[in-house]
């Protein structure tokens, strides 16, 4: 596609957003009175008129640049005539690019809002140099905008490769996802679940104005695959909108806290985006129901399709510039002044009190991030498991009684009496790790979730990388070989374990929201594989033989114990500065309460050890009854014929021994 013609072709939706995006803030900050002088401080009104005006673009590019990768990877087929994924990954680097930029201009932005200090004030950017890494927002917002400029770095060097556009697009939503950290969520009582949401809402909203900006820009050069890609965004749409819309109120049952504060500025801008949302959703089912159908019967529904597509484009401008508005005007649930327990201030949730035999019923702190995981990862499974019902095949009932199971197990370990205690007390904290890197993996497993994605996905023969093919690239890819080795398996179970705890990396975890959930990532992730090459039944790497297997788990789990027992024994406290800090008035020794951890690392393990170690046996047996029948099977076609050249050849030394004498 010629570059004049694509040019011709990318301004109007860009426009549009934009344009819409900067008369929604404009509406928006008059209600939200971002633009009036600060009380204390007044940085100025470059500063203040800039911020959200910076922050639409830094917004606008994310969106576009998450959008057009996307869509290169995933979503518009490829022929040998045309080059589409080497255009939208040119585009998207110069967008993150543009991110990057809009990144930086606003972390100064917002230095000089926090300082009071105008951009002509002489030692802004000395202060900013001083100050940058030890200012959340500012850290956070540069750390991002240095992502983005290593997005637009490596675009350029994987246009040819669509799994190298896929890899962009998760490296996008991992430059995004930290500034939920900086949000008002961030700011309310229930912090974690404030972040979790505002993060959701972020990968969300970005993917779903970005996919639909991308489909705009090469509507012209799809041609008769304007239809598939159009089919295959819509149902992209409905994930992200199901993500928008939850994620949505669940930040504004944490940010407004009352029904009163819907009347405030804030309640006020947030009633713009609901209306917005709620008019997306309405929009993208007309687009589903007739637009889609009428693109698949004929090309002479695409003039209907960019009418609406940009119709939607104005409406999530406005909702993008309100998103803006709402982010620069204080929430009635933001915290005045910090919470001053030491509990609060060191973990973000309140003292739970002293746990109790009733405590593991009845202690919860629902964390949204990883119940929406579970809940995800639940639904999809069904809904594979469904469709193979519909089609004739069958799926064990038990693969998904044990999936289910285990992701049940891990919402208890993080939200029920594991989660809550785990964050104050290394005992309960060795119960939550032991739940979800050991126990929650025994129940995974066997329910073999790749085979069923593999049986149930359709493939894809166009050129593009579907779930089914993204799934066979990963499982046969030379990383997951290294890491699915048992002997590398086994160390990342083990010794990540032990140089965790004893480095700065767990008191960081306890401390921060990010060093949390990277922590159950590891946990779980480690925790998965190392089942999975001892048990898993689902594609891989070449398994090694039953007997090497057992030699690994049973050196592996003997570390463990000794692991527990060097903590049993251990007369220096893990993380010290954070478990003597805590002044918990009902915990007056916390090393006795890591001797309890140590006991429990050493004795819970014992029980999966036990369980995987019968698994292992077991397949060991049913492989070789399999192959003891797959011989009786081909004596019966051949009539036996290994064992008659056997006896042949016996007959045959026999008579040349007989001549030989």
């Amino acid at each position: 596609m010629p570059q004049s013609q694509l040019e011709s072709h990318d301004r109007t939706p860009f426009a549009i957003l934009v344009g819409s995006g900067l008369a929604a803030v404009a509406i928006c900050v008059a209600i939200g009175g971002a633009a009036a002088p600060f009380a204390v401080s007044d940085p100025g009104a470059a500063v203040r008129w800039g911020l959200p005006i910076v922050q639409l673009i830094h917004d606008v590019a994310v969106a576009v640049t998450i959008g057009l990768l996307l869509v290169g990877a995933f979503i518009v087929p490829e022929t040998g005539r045309t080059h589409r994924r080497v255009t939208l990954a040119r585009l998207a680097g110069g967008w993150a690019a543009v991110w990057g930029v809009a990144g930086l201009a606003g972390v100064v932005l917002e230095f000089a809002a926090l300082s009071g200090m105008s951009l002509t004030t002489p030692g802004l950017l000395t202060q900013l140099q001083s100050f940058i890494w030890q200012l959340d927002v500012t850290r956070i917002g540069l750390l991002s905008a240095l992502g983005a400029f290593v997005i637009a770095g490596f675009a350029g060097f994987v246009v040819r490769r669509k799994e190298g556009l896929a890899w962009l697009v998760f490296g996008a939503w991992l430059a995004l996802a930290p500034l939920a950290l900086t949000g008002h969520s961030a700011a309310t009582e229930d912090h974690m679940g404030g972040v979790n949401a505002l993060a959701m809402h972020l990968l969300g909203a970005t993917t779903w104005i970005g996919g639909l900006v991308a489909l705009i820009v090469m509507r012209s050069s799809l041609g008769n695959h304007l239809a598939i890609s159009v089919r295959r965004y819509s149902t992209v749409a409905i994930w992200c909108y199901g993500f928008v819309l939850g994620s949505g109120l669940l930040a504004t049952y944490i940010n407004l806290g009352s029904i009163s504060a819907l009347a405030s500025p804030y309640g006020l801008l947030l009633g713009i985006k609901t209306v917005a949302i709620i008019a997306l959703g309405v929009a993208g089912w007309w687009h589903r129901r007739t637009i889609i159908a009428a693109l698949e019967k004929g090309a002479s529904s695409a003039a209907a399709f960019t009418r609406l597509a940009l119709g939607e484009i104005f409406i999530m401008g406005v909702a993008l510039g309100a998103a803006v508005a709402v982010a620069r005007t204080p929430s009635p649930g933001e915290l005045s002044e910090p919470i001053s327990t030491p509990v609060y201030a060191l973990t973000g949730y309140p003292d739970p009190g002293p746990p109790s035999r009733a405590s593991w019923l009845t202690s919860w702190q629902p964390d949204y991030l990883w119940i929406t995981v579970s809940a995800v990862a639940i639904g999809i499974y069904l809904m594979w498991a469904v469709r193979l019902h519909r089609r004739g095949d069958a799926w064990p009932v038990l693969r998904t009684l044990s999936w289910v199971i285990g992701w049940l197990i891990f919402v208890y370990a993080t939200s029920g009496a594991p989660g809550v205690y785990g964050k104050v007390l290394f005992s309960w904290h060795m119960i939550e790790h032991m739940g979800v890197a050991m126990i929650a993996p025994l129940f995974l497993v066997p329910g073999a979730p790749i085979t069923l994605a593999l049986r149930a996905l359709p493939s894809r023969t166009d050129k593009t990388m579907g779930p089914r093919e993204l799934i066979l690239k990963v499982v046969h890819s030379k990383y997951l070989r290294v890491f699915a080795n048992p002997v590398i398996a086994a160390a990342m179970f083990f010794f990540s374990m032990a140089i965790f705890y004893y480095s700065p990396l767990f008191e960081l975890a306890l401390r921060t929201h990010t060093g949390h959930v990277l922590m159950m990532i590891h946990f779980l992730m480690s925790g998965y594989i190392f089942v999975w090459v001892l048990i898993g039944t689902d594609p891989g790497p070449k398994k090694w033989p039953p007997l090497a297997l057992l030699v690994v788990l049973f050196t592996t789990i003997s570390f463990h114990a000794f692991f527990g027992v060097i903590l049993t024994e251990s007369n220096s406290l893990l993380a010290p500065d954070f478990f003597n800090n805590l002044g918990l008035a009902w915990m007056d020794d916390p090393l006795r309460d890591q001797h309890v951890g140590g006991a429990i690392a050493w004795g819970l393990g014992e029980v999966p050890t036990l369980v995987l170690a019968i698994a292992v046996a077991w397949q060991w047996m049913r492989s070789d009854d399999k192959e003891t029948r797959r011989k009786d099977r081909r004596a019966e076609r051949d009539g036996d014929a290994d064992l008659e050249a056997y006896n042949r050849a016996l007959a045959a030394l026999a008579d040349r021994d007989a001549r030989q004498r």
